[in-house]
């Protein structure tokens, strides 16, 4: 069988290591399988024998700039997706399965026309947010908006991803999408936990039938892993609360880790990876700041040198990063009412309300007296 994945990255960061795994295990069982990627060249090598890309970095650029203008993601890069479709025809997939297509590198529409042109292809589509099925942002429960369950339209959410800086057009694109997105013959959609997926039912999607499937780890990688990591930034002696994110803003929790660390004492440090260098230079001194890696190794290194993993995110739809951080054997604390809890309960952590008060006091009386690790 010829698979064809399709996502924003290849081999890297949670989703592109997903499908990447994803494509080894199905190698593995004899099937010939490509993942059609639309950012960022790098790839690890042992991943490149998958990767095909979409999109130049021009042409996400330029996708992106028209998107903050017009309000207009995913809509655009239209040349080179008209390229990529003659590709996938000659490569003749027997099942495309679909995982992140925002991100400014491929039209959705010319997508979906292609997939429904094809009607005895099997279609897979992992949702690993909520972009999908609204009019503009992928996440909504931060400002507790419904408008995606009838139709969207002014939208409280304009200038967070994907941003826009002008007009509003949540209405339309929430029509666009929903046209775009039914009717597709034998299409299953898979989400990572029952929270999302009983979102999915409430939205234009709920026709199509959904299975749960938590998202894995390599746990040949993410496991207790020794290093110097303390000594080589001086904390041999402290207590490390650690935080893990791709991008961290506030919904992320990055407001909540600057207001514990007024809180700590000076027998603590928090660390925090996956800062920008504008972020990292403005962190108070009892906040380590480290960029994004793509070593995993490095990243099971740092997991395991923590007391205690914090997960503040206010929207998650897994929290794939609390898995890592329990599989290296640090105890993690996560909030309630999103993802992370269904998580933390399956996987074995400390669940709190959304209250610095309530993390402070559990990272203090829980993880700290314990000494769980």
């Amino acid at each position: 069988m010829n698979i064809l994945f399709i996502n924003s990255v290849c081999g890297i960061r949670s989703t592109g290591k997903i499908c990447a795994e994803l494509a080894d295990k199905l190698t593995l069982e004899g099937h010939e399988c490509k993942i059609a990627y639309g950012r960022e060249a790098f790839v690890p090598e042992k991943y490149q024998k998958y990767a095909v890309r979409i999109s130049t970095d021009l042409d996400v650029r330029l996708h992106a700039l028209a998107s903050r203008i017009f309000d207009s993601h995913g809509l655009h890069s239209k040349r080179a997706t008209k390229k990529f479709i003659r590709w996938a025809e000659s490569y003749n997939p027997d099942l495309v399965w679909l995982h992140n297509i925002h991100g400014y590198y491929i039209n959705y529409e010319l997508l979906f026309r292609w997939i429904k042109s094809r009607p005895d292809m099997q279609v897979k589509w992992t949702l690993h947010d909520c972009w999908v099925f609204t009019g503009h942002c992928s996440h909504f429960t931060y400002v507790k908006c419904e408008k995606w369950k009838t139709h969207c339209d002014q939208c409280p959410q304009k200038h967070v991803y994907p941003k826009g800086v002008l007009l509003d057009r949540s209405k339309t694109n929430f029509e666009r999408k929903k046209r775009a997105f039914t009717q597709v013959q034998n299409m299953k959609l898979i989400t990572p936990s029952k929270w999302l997926a009983s979102l999915v039912k409430e939205s234009f999607l709920k026709d199509y039938p959904v299975e749960v499937i938590y998202n894995t780890i390599d746990k040949t990688v993410f496991k207790p892993t020794p290093s110097d990591f303390r000594k080589r930034y001086g904390i041999e002696d402290k207590f490390m609360i650690l935080g893990v994110a791709s991008v961290w803003d506030a919904r992320k929790g990055l407001d909540d880790f600057l207001k514990l660390s007024a809180l700590i004492d000076e027998q603590k440090v928090i660390v925090l990876v996956g800062l920008s260098k504008q972020q990292i230079t403005g962190l108070p001194p009892n906040i380590i700041g480290i960029e994004r890696t793509n070593n995993v190794k490095e990243l099971a290194e740092i997991y395991t040198a923590a007391d205690v993993f914090v997960n503040p995110s206010k929207e998650e739809t897994f929290g794939l990063t609390t898995v890592e951080a329990i599989s290296c054997g640090t105890r993690a604390i996560v909030y309630k009412d999103t993802a992370c809890e269904e998580i933390a309960k399956e996987w074995g952590g400390i669940v709190v309300r959304q209250n610095i008060d309530d993390l402070y006091n559990t990272i203090i009386n829980k993880t700290e007296k314990e000494k769980c690790k």
